[in-house]
C-alpha cells in the first residue's frame, strides 16, 4: 500500500510495535465512499470536488456529546488513519522534487497516523448518533478519535505562510 521511493528512510524501531503511552479510545467511525486507497482523495478540496457525502457515525456511548453542536457550521474530526504505516521518518510524495521529513507533510504514514478533516456539517442525527458531511478524505470504515467545533475567529490564520512552490 505504501510503496518505497528514493530518499525515503525509516524508523528503526516501528512505533506501531511499541507500548501505547496513552490511553486512546475510538468514539466512532466514518462511513465514506472510498473504499480503496488508490480511490481516496489526498486532501478534503479533491474530495469536495467530486461531490460525494459521507457520514460520522458516533458509538452509543458517545452520542450526548453532540448535544449543542447543531448551531455549528463545520468541524474539525480527528481520525486514526488505520492502514497506515507508522515507520516511515523520511518520504517522497510523488509529486515533489525531493524527500521530507514526516513532520513537513501532510502524509496519512507517520508516528501517530492522525488525520485532521475540517468538513461541512449538513445535517445531525442526535439520536442515531451520526453527522451527515459534505465530503471526507479518508477510507470508509476510518476510526474517529474526536470531533471539535470550528471557529472561524481562532482557526483561520490569515498571515499563515507555506512553503513556495518551485
Amino acid at each position: 500500500m505504501f510503496e518505497p521511493r528514493d530518499g525515503e528512510r525509516r524508523l528503526a524501531d516501528d512505533p506501531a510495535g511499541m507500548k501505547p503511552d496513552g490511553h486512546v479510545v475510538f468514539i466512532g467511525h466514518i462511513s465514506s465512499p472510498w473504499v480503496e486507497r488508490e480511490d481516496c482523495p489526498k486532501n478534503m478540496r479533491q474530495a469536495r470536488e467530486r461531490n460525494a457525502p459521507a457520514r460520522l457515525t458516533l458509538d452509543p456511548a458517545y452520542r450526548e456529546g453532540l448535544a449543542g453542536l447543531e448551531n455549528y457550521s463545520h468541524i474539525h474530526i480527528l481520525t486514526w488513519l488505520h492502514h497506515s504505516p507508522r515507520n516511515l521518518i523520511v518520504q517522497k510524495p510523488r509529486h515533489a522534487p525531493e524527500a521530507k521529513g514526516v513532520f513537513a507533510l501532510r502524509s496519512p504514514a507517520r508516528p501517530n497516523p492522525v488525520g485532521l478533516h475540517t468538513a461541512r456539517i449538513v445535517r445531525i442525527d442526535r439520536s442515531a448518533g451520526t453527522i451527515e458531511l459534505d465530503a471526507i478524505d479518508v477510507l470508509d470504515g476510518t476510526p474517529v478519535l474526536d470531533i471539535k467545533p470550528y471557529f472561524p475567529s481562532v482557526d483561520a490564520i490569515a498571515d499563515a505562510a507555506i512553503p513556495q512552490k518551485d
